[in-house]
């Protein structure tokens, strides 16, 4: 088998393993995503039947908190670095932005609710 034809068929396998290694990627974050999905909403009919006037109340308090994390995180940065409170909800605001680009960039197809 000449050189070149070793190379080519490098070149083939590698691209094979590469295109398997992305579907397989796919799938595990579609799964991850529903899964996710699966649970938040699972927490959310959970709240509602324990208590709706509590699962409303906790909403509030939590858009609250994330309103005040978004307006810590965009704001002109003053000097010194945040505390407390401040670090929190930013770093809550940041997880919840994270989470729902994740859940829109593979749960859209997600046909498993």
């Amino acid at each position: 088998m000449p050189l070149r034809d070793r190379r080519a068929a490098k070149g083939i396998g590698d691209f094979l393993i590469d295109t398997v290694g992305e579907a397989v990627a796919e799938v595990i974050l579609s799964l991850l995503a529903c899964a996710l999905l699966g649970g938040l909403a699972l927490i959310a009919y959970l709240s509602w039947t324990f208590s709706p006037r509590l699962t409303i109340a906790g909403a509030g308090l939590l858009s609250l908190v994330l309103a005040h994390g978004a307006w810590r995180t965009f704001r002109t940065p003053t000097k010194g670095r945040r505390r407390g409170l401040a670090a929190v909800t930013a770093f809550g605001f940041t997880a919840t932005a994270a989470t729902a680009l994740f859940l829109l960039l593979y749960a859209t197809d997600c046909d498993c609710l």
